[in-house]
């Protein structure tokens, strides 16, 4: 008896140090916040006891409003035991005071609508005999979806939530379309000797169940503090210039993401001032047609092509609709800039220093320059510094007669030789008579090779 005392009394404090953290922390504990409420007119006189209904929480995003009949002292994250039909179930005070009117308001509860009691605190009796209907609920989540497959159903149970007397139990199911589930009904009453009580939710519902973390950084807005859901169209993405790309508009439900209606409203107002989309802008070159709009910066770029990005010019909307005024007169401006508005689009918020950004940079490559192998018999010549080089173009003649030899050029060496006799062509080395071509297969075959020339120069001399 002892131990059930302490553990409804841990179980008290802890919901009441939770509510007491989750008041303006920012989300920045564990606990579910959305389910969570801060009275702040709590310290307001008259501002708490007024009203006799509270807002009472349940598992997941289950709540309800129950009349405190009984006039006990209810304070937020005590745990109560309320009507049900039939028995009667465990909840947490979420809120009390004046502010339950306005949530009563907010949520459009009807007038007319049945409001049932709290009967009392929980007991350490009620709160054992909760534990333990709680410790059943994944058994019997996974038998009923082994039975909804057998008989052939499609829809998937997400979850299941037992009554806190144990004696009924809300099965959360996931489904497109209407599912005739009265023979599931009599197949789980059956097994369990339960009361079932089917319930569908939404794909955002079971993200917001599950929870995790966005593509933001953040938790899961479903999970930490939306309760209320709202149809989101792909024409708000629109408005936003958001690309139509279904891997980044979905979330972790696969529906488009809840957070695109959030800003819609700021961008239909700042769009409402800009220009129409289907002006053409003339100029005394060219025509300029809209390729596309920063509704938040308020800078619209022209090209002029349709839809392809050529000679792009960005200006603000107060310098578009002074040159449509102007073509609409007959006059054409020498360029679509130049006014105070003017904006230029090679600005950035850094400077491409090394050019990694570039399209074309990988166009212009330097080909190294491969080096040619020598012949066998031929040798560098030896750089000597205490001859200076012989003038170039100077004609020297030739022993034993002959034709003198052409003048050499500046610069027409190749290999290693030309940088390091810069202005002189490599002379080849003393004592040999023939030279044998580099690549013989290459040789023309109407040109005599060396070994025939010396041959003719041989028996002339003679």
């Amino acid at each position: 008896m002892d131990e059930i005392n302490n553990r409804s009394n841990s179980l008290q404090q802890s919901n009441n140090s939770q509510c007491e953290r989750c008041a303006g922390c920012g989300n920045k504990c564990d606990t579910r916040c959305n389910l969570n409420s801060f009275n702040w007119l709590d310290d307001v006189p008259g501002g708490k006891n007024d009203f006799d209904i509270v807002e009472v929480h349940f598992k997941n995003t289950r709540r309800g409003f129950y009349r405190n009949s009984a006039k006990l002292d209810l304070k937020q994250g005590d745990v109560v035991a309320v009507e049900a039909n039939p028995g009667h179930d465990i909840g947490t005070v979420a809120l009390t005071g004046n502010l339950v009117k306005l949530q009563m308001k907010r949520t459009r509860l009807r007038p007319d609508a049945e409001i049932l009691r709290i009967f009392r605190k929980a007991k350490p009796a009620d709160l054992e005999r909760f534990e333990q209907a709680k410790a059943k609920e994944i058994d019997t989540m996974i038998r009923s979806r082994k039975i909804a497959k057998d008989l052939g159903l499609e829809m998937k149970i997400g979850d299941v939530e037992y009554q806190g007397d144990g004696n009924k139990a809300i099965f959360y199911y996931i489904a497109d379309g209407r599912v005739d589930f009265r023979q599931l009904i009599k197949v789980l009453a059956d097994v369990f000797k339960i009361r079932v009580e089917m319930k569908q939710i939404g794909a955002r519902q079971e993200a917001g169940r599950i929870g995790g973390i966005g593509p933001c950084g953040r938790p899961l807005c479903c999970a930490s503090w939306m309760s209320t859901f709202v149809s989101v169209a792909t024409s708000a993405a629109r408005y936003q210039e958001v690309s139509l790309n279904p891997q980044k508009l979905a979330g972790q439900c696969a529906k488009l993401k809840c957070c695109i209606n959030f800003e819609v409203d700021t961008y239909v107002e700042a769009s409402k001032s800009l220009p129409k989309r289907d002006i053409v802008l003339e100029t005394k070159d060219k025509s300029y047609y809209h390729f596309k709009t920063d509704i938040l910066k308020r800078e619209i770029t022209y090209s002029t092509e349709k839809g392809i990005p050529t000679d792009l010019v960005t200006i603000s909307p107060e310098r578009v609709i002074e040159i449509a005024a102007l073509n609409n007169q007959g006059i054409k401006p020498e360029r679509l800039q130049g006014s105070d508005f003017e904006v230029n689009i090679e600005q950035s918020a850094y400077g491409d220093l090394v050019g990694q950004d570039s399209i074309s940079r990988f166009d212009n490559t330097k080909k190294k320059k491969k080096k040619k192998s020598r012949s066998k018999g031929e040798q560098p010549p030896v750089e000597n510094k205490d001859k200076q080089p012989k003038q170039v173009g100077k004609v020297q003649p030739k022993k034993g007669g002959g034709n003198p030899p052409e003048p050499q050029r500046p610069g027409r060496g190749r290999g290693r030789d030309n940088r390091r006799f810069a202005g002189q062509r490599p002379m080849p080395p003393t004592g040999l008579k023939e030279f044998r071509p580099r690549n013989p297969d290459k040789r023309p075959k109407n040109n005599p090779s060396s070994r025939e020339k010396s041959q003719q120069s041989s028996n002339s001399d003679k």
